[in-house]
């Protein structure tokens, strides 16, 4: 008899345990999570974005970005990357949504379908995989862009990646990124989506010595090259984009880090 109410009891037992213990873990990473997050508000992101061309500039809490409503996607995202950001953590894939934050309304997810093109993230999901909140908030339609598939996961994947290496190397990263929208390839869904015609991306770092920044800019299709040869300057960016970046930099700084296409600075 004893033994009829003693197995019941033990297994009532071991699952409360393993409920306790699933509780713990997941407190142990909730912690993981805001402890990676509070480093995401830095001082350099602010100081490095480019100057304003709309009233249309919307801080996100994990990255920055300024919508430009007639491509319907952002001419830019800016955004800091840490090197203890860079978690492996498993979540999972929400969906698309419409930024709410967009004022004049961020195109929605439904245009990219059947249209032959990805919805190509600006901010990459992988590097905001230290919070559930972060993750999710770079499925936002307004950090998207249409993309081929064979660009979205070759080359420009390769560049996210080597991004990512230098977070690992050097500490704290700050990133611009975007595409060339003056001259659209086509044009996707009842909003007519700009697909651009090259993507760019600005890596720049602080060092004790000064500043020191990387620029790519990639054609829009398939390739095997090595990343260094979509190396240019940041000045050919800001021609092609009509953008500014870096104003807040010293303009002696500025013209000197803007014209340099020197790869010596940074481990491939």
């Amino acid at each position: 008899m004893k033994r009829k109410y003693t197995y019941p009891l033990l297994m009532m037992i071991a699952v409360t345990l393993i409920f306790l213990a699933e509780r713990y873990l997941d407190a142990q990473e909730k912690q993981k999570y805001v402890e990676a997050a509070t480093s995401v508000k830095s001082e350099a992101l602010d100081f490095f974005l480019p100057a304003a061309t709309s009233n249309q500039i919307i801080n996100h809490d994990y990255y920055t970005l300024e919508y430009n409503e007639e491509a319907e996607q952002a001419s830019w995202v800016a955004y800091t990357l840490t090197k203890d950001q860079l978690v492996d953590a498993e979540l999972s894939r929400p969906y698309f949504e419409v930024d709410p934050a967009v004022k004049t309304g961020a195109a929605h997810w439904r245009n990219y379908k059947n249209s032959g093109y990805d919805r190509g993230h600006l901010c990459p999901a992988g590097d905001r995989r230290f919070s559930p909140q972060a993750y999710d908030e770079t499925f936002l339609t307004s950090n998207i862009s249409p993309q081929l598939r064979e660009f979205n996961g070759g080359i420009w994947n390769r560049l996210e990646n080597q991004v990512r290496d230098w977070a690992r190397r050097y500490g704290e990263l700050t990133v611009v990124t975007g595409g060339l929208l003056e001259d659209p390839v086509a044009k996707i869904g009842e909003e007519e989506v700009y697909v651009p015609s090259a993507f760019y991306k600005i890596v720049i770092r602080k060092e004790s010595s000064g500043f020191t920044a990387l620029a790519f800019l990639v054609p829009h299709s398939e390739s095997d090259q090595d990343l260094k040869a979509f190396v240019v300057t940041i000045d050919a960016i800001e021609e092609l984009t009509k953008l500014d970046f870096f104003p807040q930099l010293d303009d002696a700084t500025e013209t000197q880090l803007e014209a340099s296409n020197s790869v010596t600075d940074w481990k491939f």
